[in-house]
């Protein structure tokens, strides 16, 4: 699993697993979930972090693992 911020994108991307993505939905503004060939949820990807969270920066994500 990956977690990665693009600040220049404004934009957080989390992969779940390495397996070919082959469709990409939009199921809310801005928010994407990457599918794989069993239509397995393998990424998902949220654009304008700046707006859905002011006074959050970007170096702000905390990745909390147990």
């Amino acid at each position: 699993m990956k977690l990665r911020v693009d600040k220049e994108a404004d934009a957080l991307y989390l992969r779940l697993d390495a397996s070919r993505i082959v469709e990409t939905e939009e199921v809310a503004p801005g928010v994407m979930l990457d599918f794989n060939e069993d239509n397995e949820v393998v990424g998902v990807e949220m654009l304008y972090l700046t707006r859905r969270f002011p006074g959050m920066g970007l170096g702000d994500v905390e990745v909390e693992s147990r």
